[in-house]
């Protein structure tokens, strides 16, 4: 399995509760992302920061995420943040990573 990891964080504007608010109309959308295998979302209240993990099935799905309608429209945020990683699968699956 080729597998990529897509790392994103941005400064969190508002509570948890206004922030799932605000994103529900995402969550579809994203589950829709050619390629995407899971997003986990992430929020961290104390540090200011949300964002998520997202695992797709290869650097071609990566590259139209990125070059999506989503991400365009978060790249005005000066505290967003991407990281790609690719996936080390011979150890993520002895730590149980849902990779398969």
């Amino acid at each position: 399995m080729e597998g990529q990891i897509v790392q994103i964080t941005y400064g969190l504007q508002s509570l948890r509760k206004s922030y799932l608010e605000e994103n529900q109309p995402y969550a579809q959308p994203i589950a829709d992302t050619p390629g995407l295998r899971w997003k986990i979302w992430t929020i961290n209240e104390e540090a200011g920061e949300a964002g998520g993990v997202y695992f797709f099935e290869d650097a071609a799905s990566v590259r139209a995420f990125l070059d999506g309608p989503i991400i365009t429209e978060m790249k005005g945020d000066p505290t967003l943040t991407i990281k790609t990683f690719d996936v080390l699968e011979e150890l993520t699956v002895i730590t149980r990573g849902p990779i398969q």
